[in-house]
C-alpha cells in the first residue's frame, strides 16, 4: 500500500532538506545570540583590571616606540 503526500514536502519520517537560505539564517541567528550573551556578560561589569588602566598601558607602549624609532 502507497501512502500519498504533497509533492512539495519529503516522505513522512524523513527530515526536509534544508535550503541555504535556511543555512545562512541560522547562521545569523546562532550570531546574534552570541553578541548578545556577549554584550549581557561585559555590562554586568566584574573586569579585573580598568579600562583607564589599558589605556595607559598603551600609550606607554606607542611612546617608547616612537622614542626608539626617533632618539636611537
Amino acid at each position: 500500500m502507497t501512502t500519498s503526500h504533497e509533492p512539495d514536502q519529503p516522505p513522512p519520517g524523513e527530515k526536509p532538506e534544508r535550503t541555504f537560505e535556511d543555512v545562512m539564517w541560522g547562521r545569523v541567528e546562532r550570531r546574534r545570540e552570541k553578541i548578545r550573551s556577549q554584550v549581557a556578560r561585559n555590562r554586568q561589569g566584574g573586569h579585573k583590571i580598568p579600562t583607564w588602566v589599558l589605556a595607559a598601558v598603551l600609550g606607554l607602549l606607542l611612546l617608547g616606540w616612537l622614542y626608539l624609532i626617533f632618539f636611537d
